[in-house]
């Protein structure tokens, strides 16, 4: 089941439409989208974790993480067909179920109301990506920190110290030195 299973006409017809929705399990560092590919599938994370990370000149730069019950995707390049800015990779063990875009545009036309569900979660990821985007100009590495261990408790034990540096713009020395410090 995922957030889409829940919309009760979704529910309502879930025997006639649940062979849209494939799942999967992936070992750890598994390659879900590949940086430059075109992203023909919606993730949801059914269990385990995933990052959105892009390459810049060989920096890895995380910029999302993802846990169970939660949807990720390459949105720009689902929704325009234009290669991805972004790869999607397992951090731990995952089971996820994909929905492909034709799949989606199945549903959609099908079921109406499962619009507003796609807006609000497209919303929530532009509300995160904009508190992301305002914390590494205005917050120091200290403060990014301490937002993330407040804001993402189930993370820290789950993520690789490494991921966490990346995705708070730092090296993983200044973490452990930010972390001592603590």
């Amino acid at each position: 089941m995922n957030v889409f299973t829940e919309i009760p006409e979704i529910k309502k017809h879930w025997h006639e439409i649940q062979h849209l929705f494939i799942q999967k399990n992936f070992a750890p560092k598994t390659t879900l989208l590949l940086e430059g590919d075109i992203s023909d599938y919606i993730f949801f994370i059914n269990k385990g974790a995933v990052r959105l990370w892009n390459n810049d000149d060989g920096k890895d730069i995380t910029v999302q993480f993802f846990l169970e019950n939660q949807i990720v995707s390459s949105f720009e390049s689902f929704y325009l067909k234009q290669p991805s800015n972004f790869s999607i990779e397992t951090i731990e063990n995952a089971q996820v179920t994909l929905l492909s875009r034709e799949s989606l545009a199945l549903l959609t036309t099908r079921f109406p109301t499962l619009n507003n569900a796609i807006t609000n979660l497209v919303c929530e990821r532009f509300i995160d990506y904009s508190n992301f985007f305002l914390s590494r100009i205005k917050d120091t590495p200290e403060k990014r920190y301490q937002d993330f261990i407040e804001n993402n408790p189930a993370l820290i034990n789950r993520v690789p110290q490494h991921y966490i540096a990346s995705y708070l713009g730092i090296t993983p020395v200044s973490l452990s030195r930010i972390k001592n410090r603590k």
